[in-house]
């Protein structure tokens, strides 16, 4: 038999592969092992399995995905573990990068079977008590602790249950709620106040985290429940949820530091013998020592994640359409209470990551989370357009930067940080068609046309999998919406939990949660950036609409005189009643105003006209709609170090005359013409790149999806800058600021204006 094969058997023996794993198909081959081990995860494993407690496996990163720098923690953390824990020496071991790089895989075998195979009868031999795979903490430890202090007679709910499901899982929800309520008063009454007097408070903080907060909150929320299922028939539970979802966000603190809470304890335990004594009488006044503090600790976590299940079931039973439908919008909101709780401990352990970058990256002065979340990290070669040298260095992608380094040893040196804000991705194919190793590679280009790079990887797939995480970062900072309907978002942290203003979930997780507008600051996912209506200026108040069908006064309003608008039109809501079909509204932008619309502002009072031109050049203007004050139009134009502002240039004979003639001829103090609208770029804000010559602007009358990356995505109403035309169904443009490499538009989804 191939050494390979016998070393694969032999990890089945310790329990660390699978008996049905891909290693042993038949057309398996040796690079199947070395791949299934690189991470190193599974070495780590095999340790505790020959000796248990060897490695904590809550401190190994479970999974380092294209993390070079993580992989390579893991496998070194197994070999230190060999070295203290099994007496082996160095030089009978590999090294870290033989494993990583699949280089000299023969070695890495023989030397781990032959030091190791003596230890493997000392092994448990025992089924594996958890799969490190799965989410620390998940549904294997702490599920049976859980499901024990849950657990209710038996007898009678089965016997119930043969006369209505329904009833049997309103009454698990009631009697399970009063259990775990019970659950976390033994916490706080029988745990955490006994040791107040053995250890500080701040260790107490970090134990029991917000236990007393959610204590009382489940006081109450089990008070609800029983009063809904005993003398309601439930008909207001789902009420009682979808209230208690934004005070139920707690969890998001408790379940993302239960793991450190419980790390801490470990430690305690281990230095304070009096404190371990005092933790074992706690536990058997508590119950009886069935179950520790470590245990119940867990529990909180387990019965957050329990709410979507339990109210599942209810809906799967419950026939009425009204009560059901209300139960899906209470089961809706406690799946996004769960995903929201399992994005921040997920968040939690990104962190965790991040700052373990920070802490092997010398020269660094930056703080790593400034640049978002890692994507990913490894070798490549680099060439700078300057010098087309090319140099090893190792890369740590972040959604907003890319921080080249030199290794050295362990650790890294600093070498440059790449701001990703700045720069776009070119795919190099040429490259693929070299066999060579480092010669697949794509462009990272300058916006501004500034020197840029090529990075190059050793194969095919290696480029095709940084080319992806590249894309997906620069869309990340980018998004392709978002400037849609008049926004400008960002992304962003919130610093409290914060909902989507499209789609009304939960912006997850505990930083760069989600996308603010910097106008009128609402937050959204980044899916929903397309979704949202027009932007409305934060202090405007004024929500705003497009029009959607053309409408000339039938039918007539009642309590006043209609407005005409025409498809494309913005109108801006003044008052509406919601039990009526009418408002009043007042016009603000019209498809005929939408041809000029590289001078017309919109809705702007004076001051904000003279912020947005102070900066610009000589004779730059702008026309823009007077709502505060005599709701009329009027032009505002800078002349020398002033802003003038004039009304009655609304007429688009006399703008396009004053382009040509001095405003001398109506106005005195202004010797000059109208020569740059406000939303072109004068001398003063010029690229570095050449502005393609705009043919004209069109309306987007239907939503086109791209399907690659040469095409734009329209969504009715968005304004289209048009580059060229072409009779084959598609031209060359610019949409909402939104550019492809090619910039095609479906002209089948446009009107001209």
């Amino acid at each position: 038999m191939e050494y390979w094969r016998q070393c694969s058997l032999w990890l089945i023996d310790c329990k660390v592969l699978p008996r049905n794993h891909r290693v042993t198909a038949d057309s398996a081959q040796v690079f199947d092992l070395a791949q299934t081990l690189r991470d190193g995860v599974l070495l780590c494993q095999l340790l505790n399995n020959l000796r248990p407690d060897t490695i904590n496996l809550k401190e190994i990163n479970i999974r380092p995905q294209m993390s070079q720098f993580l992989c390579l923690k893991n496998i070194r953390t197994f070999l230190s573990a060999c070295c203290e824990a099994f007496g082996m020496k160095k030089s009978e071991l590999f090294e870290a990068f033989d494993l990583f790089d699949v280089r000299d895989f023969g070695k890495v075998m023989k030397k781990k079977i032959k030091n190791l195979l003596l230890v493997v009868s000392e092994g448990d031999n025992e089924e594996l008590e958890e799969d490190i795979y799965d989410p620390v903490y998940g549904d294997v430890e702490g599920g049976e602790v859980y499901e024990d202090l849950m657990r209710t007679e038996a007898a009678a709910s089965q016997k119930q249950a043969e006369v209505d499901i329904r009833s049997c899982c309103l009454l698990e929800i009631k009697q399970t709620e009063a259990k775990y309520s019970e659950t976390l008063e033994t916490i706080e009454k029988y745990f955490m106040i006994p040791l107040i007097k053995f250890i500080s408070a701040t260790e107490i903080d970090k134990i029991f985290i917000n236990i007393p907060d959610l204590v009382k909150i489940h006081r109450s929320l089990l008070a609800e429940i029983q009063d809904s299922v005993q003398n309601r028939n439930a008909e207001n539970l789902h009420q009682i949820f979808i209230i208690y979802k934004d005070r139920l966000l707690l969890y998001g603190k408790y379940c993302g530091h239960v793991e450190s809470a419980i790390s801490v304890l470990d430690f305690i335990c281990k230095e304070k013998e009096g404190v371990r004594l005092k933790l074992e009488e706690c536990s058997k006044r508590a119950n009886n020592g069935k179950f520790t503090l470590r245990d119940l600790l867990v529990v909180p976590m387990q019965r957050v994640l329990k709410y979507p299940l339990l109210l599942q079931e209810l809906v799967k039973y419950t026939s009425d359409n009204k009560e059901n439908s209300n139960l899906r919008l209470a089961l809706d909101a406690m799946r996004d209470l769960a995903q929201y709780v399992n994005e921040v401990k997920r968040d939690v352990e990104t962190l965790r990551e991040i700052d373990q970058y920070q802490r092997s990256i010398e020269n660094l002065n930056q703080c790593l989370l400034s640049y978002g979340r890692p994507k990913g990290d490894g070798e490549v070669r680099l060439v700078s357009n300057v010098d087309k040298r090319r140099q090893d260095r190792h890369i740590f992608l972040f959604d907003v930067a890319v921080i080249v380094c030199k290794r050295r040893g362990d650790n890294y040196e600093m070498k440059e940080v790449i701001n990703l804000n700045h720069f776009k991705i070119t795919d190099n194919p040429i490259t693929d068609k070299d066999c060579r190793k480092w010669c697949y590679g794509f462009y990272l280009t300058h916006q501004q046309g500034q020197s840029g790079f090529e990075f190059l990887f050793k194969t095919k797939d290696l480029k095709k999998k940084w080319l992806d995480q590249f894309e997906m970062a620069i869309s990340n900072i980018r998004p392709e919406n978002a400037t849609f309907n008049s926004h400008h978002f960002r992304m962003h942290t919130f610093e409290r939990a914060t909902s989507c203003s499209s789609c009304h979930m939960l912006l997850r997780g505990i930083f760069n949660q989600g996308y603010l507008c910097s106008k009128c600051g609402n937050g959204a996912h980044k899916g929903c950036l397309g979704k949202l209506g027009v932007c409305g200026r934060a202090g405007n108040g004024l929500p705003k609409m497009l029009v959607i069908r053309d409408y000339f006064g039938v039918p007539s309003p009642l309590g006043g005189p209609p407005l005409n608008a025409k498809i494309g039109d913005v109108i801006e809501i003044i008052c509406a009643d919601p039990h009526s079909s009418w408002c009043v509204v007042v016009l603000v932008l019209t498809t005929c105003m939408l041809a000029h619309a590289s001078r017309f502002a919109g809705p702007m009072e004076r001051h904000h006209a003279e912020s947005e031109l102070m900066e610009r050049d000589n004779s730059t203007y702008l026309v823009r709609y007077r709502s505060r004050e005599s709701k009329e139009y009027a032009i505002s134009i800078k002349y020398h170090v002033f802003i003038a502002h004039k009304t009655g240039l609304m007429d688009g004979g006399l703008v396009e005359y004053y382009k040509q003639h001095s405003l001398k001829e109506g106005f005195r103090t202004l010797d000059t013409t109208l020569q740059v609208p406000y939303k072109e770029l004068g001398s003063g804000f010029r690229p570095a790149v050449l502005t393609p010559r705009v043919l004209g602007i069109a309306l987007a009358r239907y939503d086109f999806g791209s399907r690659d990356t040469r095409e734009l995505s329209l969504r009715v109403g968005d304004l289209v800058k048009i580059y060229t035309k072409s009779t084959n169904g598609w031209w060359k443009g610019e949409v909402n600021g939104r550019v492809r490499k090619n910039n095609f538009l479906h002209l089948y989804s446009c009107e001209a204006l």
